[in-house]
């Protein structure tokens, strides 16, 4: 006897004694919902069709042969474990009728992969419409002794391909071209080709039949994975849906269509760079919210790397965030951003992948396109790929809009914590180190004061509001005194700062006599297509005057908000805000990536 031949003899005895329960003691619990070994979360199927039970063990499921279910269609089978009597096992039988208030279940009951496969595609306009092609391709494959997996054609009838085991494919493909020699001479068949390094992944289902929107649903989730298919195959029944797919993305593919479904958890590797002020914060959040976002929510966010610019610490399986920063010094390594990225993404056990730069680096936002085009989603509040070049923006945008990546983006303030703060008899110097050391200002408060912040958000509004300006078309009021402007350091900027209080206390105190307060603004004017950056004097009933704290406001004016814009505030800065923002973009990527809402 073959493998399993002992669980067809039992088939076949208990057809013959007309047996009304046939058990297949094995050493496995009952049949999972994908193989266990690549998708830990797989679930111990409690029933199964035999229908459902013939697709899964012809496509991988190794708990029973396709031939031990035949001679008992008409009885109940059941698989249990003989080193685990208590647990249930499955039973697989005829499917129960649909009953009111039947509790909801996945339309697919689970996921089979075969490795080590081939694809052989053969293709030529001559192929069109001419009786008995098929045959004669099928029929040398025949010849050669290969078992033919899956089949897919194009109902232009431009090519055939279709999949067999890698080892059969030389003697297959070798069989074909001498068969259609003189077809490929001729021009009627344009190539024989071999695509190697493939696997099948096969969704099986009997409700899959009745229910619309499943192969929608299972290629929207091998796409947001970045997972190219080769191939596709579905049967009448609709039992089944076939994938041809890359053999290196097979484990990825498995656990994205299997989360997916809602049979395991949304599972996202993370990377975070930067976890200086933002980045702890941000790391700190997480560590609070990981356990009820895992069992509540079947978000499952694991952090495979933290990397500053001189350390990172990596991990295999995700970061102990309870001691991140203790384990950064001890087992941390010569920080490399490419290795960096490789890691985090290259873990063929997690289907998706974010990087969250909390950096304000230039060089690091340079690698959002690379990272985009890798199938690497990006979520940041560094504001400098949004307000760089406009060329790379737009590159960048396009790219985003064209793939299932996705680029989420914080955009937060400094300086109207500074002028909400600036009042009474207070010295300006002494808000700006206040707002510093509350981590509302860059390290260095020059780069908010200097306008080129508020700058980059004009420029990023203007850009969403569809316009095309680049930070060079904007005017901005520089608050940074001209003499401060060459400090070879923040510490000295903060030391000489005092000496030019009494130019700014000067202009608060014109604003105050004429019933007027301060603030710090930037304008989108999109009707003449322009963008500024100013300090400007309001009424104290205006609502930019109304602001306090670290509070942001943006007034929209517009067709329909004219006589009364439309006005948006909250709070704009702060390490806790911020880190909060980039938390709300990563539970929002995972609700798109398939996590309930």
């Amino acid at each position: 006897m073959k493998r399993d031949g002992s669980d067809f003899s039992a088939a076949i005895m208990g057809s013959l004694l007309r047996a009304r329960q046939v058990t297949i003691w094995t050493d496995v619990d009952g049949v999972y919902s994908a193989d266990p070994r690549k998708v830990s979360e797989a679930v111990i199927l409690r029933t199964l069709s035999y229908q459902e039970a013939w697709e899964m063990s012809y496509f991988g499921a190794n708990v029973l042969h396709p031939r031990t279910i035949m001679p008992v269609m008409r009885y109940d089978n059941l698989i249990r474990n003989v080193f685990n009597l208590s647990a249930p096992g499955t039973m697989i039988c005829r499917p129960a009728e649909n009953e009111d208030g039947q509790k909801l279940e996945s339309p697919v009951r689970g996921f089979a992969t075969i490795d080590n496969v081939a694809l052989v595609n053969v293709e030529g306009t001559g192929m069109a419409g001419v009786p008995g092609t098929a045959s004669a391709i099928f029929g040398a494959v025949k010849d050669v002794g290969a078992n033919v997996i899956v089949i897919s054609q194009a109902s232009s009838e431009h090519s055939v391909c279709f999949a067999v085991p890698e080892k059969e494919v030389a003697a297959v493909a070798e069989a074909l071209k001498s068969r259609f020699s003189e077809a490929l001479n001729a021009g009627r068949l344009s190539q024989v080709a071999i695509i190697p390094n493939c696997s099948i992944l096969a969704a099986v289902g009997q409700k899959m039949a009745s229910t619309y929107g499943v192969s929608a649903t299972l290629f929207n989730a091998l796409a947001k994975a970045n997972i190219n298919v080769r191939a596709i195959a579905q049967g009448c029944s609709e039992y089944n849906v076939t994938a041809v797919i890359k053999r290196e993305d097979c484990i990825r593919a498995l656990r994205a269509v299997h989360s997916r479904f809602y049979l395991s958890k949304t599972t996202i590797a993370m990377g975070i760079i930067g976890p200086g002020l933002i980045g702890a914060t941000l790391l700190d959040q997480l560590r609070d919210q990981a356990a009820v976002l895992k069992e509540d929510f079947n978000i499952d966010l694991r952090v495979m790397g933290i990397t500053g610019s001189r350390t990172m610490l990596l991990n295999d399986v995700g970061i102990d965030l309870s001691r991140w920063k203790e384990l950064v010094k001890d087992q941390g390594e010569v920080a490399d951003l490419e290795k960096f990225r490789q890691h985090v993404h290259e873990n063929h056990f997690f289907p998706n992948t974010v990087l969250v730069d909390c950096t304000a680096d230039s060089n690091v936002a340079s690698c959002y396109h690379d990272w985009l085009r890798r199938g690497i989603h990006v979520i940041t509040p560094n504001k400098k790929a949004n307000s760089g070049p406009l060329d790379q923006y737009l590159k960048l945008r396009a790219l985003q809009r064209q793939s299932y990546t996705h680029y989420f983006y914080e955009q937060l303030g400094t300086l109207s914590y500074i002028f909400n703060n600036f009042k009474g008899t207070r010295a300006f110097s002494n808000v700006v180190e206040e707002a510093k050391q509350a981590g509302y200002t860059e390290p260095d408060p020059r780069d908010d004061l200097s306008g080129t912040d508020v700058a980059r958000k004009v420029i990023i509004l203007a850009r969403e509001s569809g316009l095309k300006l680049d930070l060079s078309d904007i005017p901005v009021q520089n608050l940074v005194p001209e003499p401060l402007r060459a400090c070879a350091s923040a510490e000295e900027f903060m030391q000489q700062l005092p000496q030019f209080d009494n130019e700014m206390a000067r202009a608060r105190q014109e604003a105050e006599d004429a019933g007027d307060v301060l603030r710090y603004v930037g304008v989108v004017d999109a009707v003449s297509r322009e963008g500024r950056v100013e300090l400007r004097r309001y009424k104290k009933d205006h609502p930019f005057a109304q602001l306090s704290g670290s509070d942001n406001i943006i007034a929209f004016t517009t067709t329909r908000y004219k006589e009364q814009p439309l006005i948006v505030r909250g709070p704009g800065a702060g390490a806790q805000v911020t880190a909060g923002g980039i938390f709300s973009d990563i539970l929002r990527l995972a609700s798109y990536l398939g996590a309930p809402s």
